[in-house]
């Protein structure tokens, strides 16, 4: 099994640490770097490998300084292998990535950008989307059209139910409530937005979602 710890950065952010088998772990997502440095060295842990799902500066601001302190290579979408600087590994959707005893499948979903991507860990049952999709939302069409992000939610939505959800931002209060301000009676959403106020108000993380939810 992966344990995934979450790891508040920038503003809004999540990184991942991510512990497998074999004592080998990763990073998804590092915006930057010092949170990170910190979190690995008070679990007295090394750096193998650093994910990113896209090029976005949020996501990637801190590959070189983990990169550089670690040795961990960095693997991220292939199509964006010219805009990742240091790139060591083009993942792609044919091809599952060996980590931590598990193969990691890769989930080509463009929309958020062109080459954006989701990792998935059918054994962990967990699954990391990037900006591709959030608790209560999705992201923002920079790169690709309406038709692709729809095809890449139909990927996404083919996984288990009980697929855990860590996604890139903690957006889930803000696209609750415009939520609600389409679907003001809808029972299921009041109850996960009172969920979503408390463990907010105790400054805890909204993450992991669920497929089924």
């Amino acid at each position: 099994m992966i344990n995934v710890t979450i790891i508040p950065i920038l503003e809004d952010n999540y990184a991942y640490l991510l512990e497998g088998a074999y004592g080998q772990t990763a990073i998804v997502d590092p915006g930057e770097s010092g949170p990170i440095i910190i979190a690995i060295g008070d679990r007295r842990l090394g750096l193998d490998y650093i994910f990113n799902t896209h090029h976005h500066g949020d996501h990637i601001a801190g590959n070189r300084d983990l990169s550089n302190a670690y040795g961990a290579k960095i693997a991220g979408p292939a199509a964006d292998a010219h805009r990742i600087a240091g790139m060591d590994i083009e993942l792609r959707e044919a091809t599952p990535f060996d980590f931590g005893g598990e193969k990691m499948k890769i989930l080509e979903t463009p929309g958020h950008t062109s080459g954006a991507i989701c990792l998935y860990f059918p054994e962990s049952k967990i699954l990391f989307t990037g900006d591709t999709l959030f608790s209560l939302g999705c992201g923002r069409l920079f790169e690709g059209t309406p038709e692709q992000m729809w095809d890449s939610f139909q990927k996404i939505m083919s996984l288990p139910d009980d697929t855990r959800i860590y996604c890139g931002h903690e957006y889930t209060q803000d696209n609750g409530k415009f939520c609600l301000s389409v679907e003001p009676d809808n029972a299921d959403l009041l109850a996960r937005m009172n969920e979503v106020e408390r463990l907010r108000a105790e400054n805890k993380p909204t993450l992991p979602t669920t497929i089924g939810l």
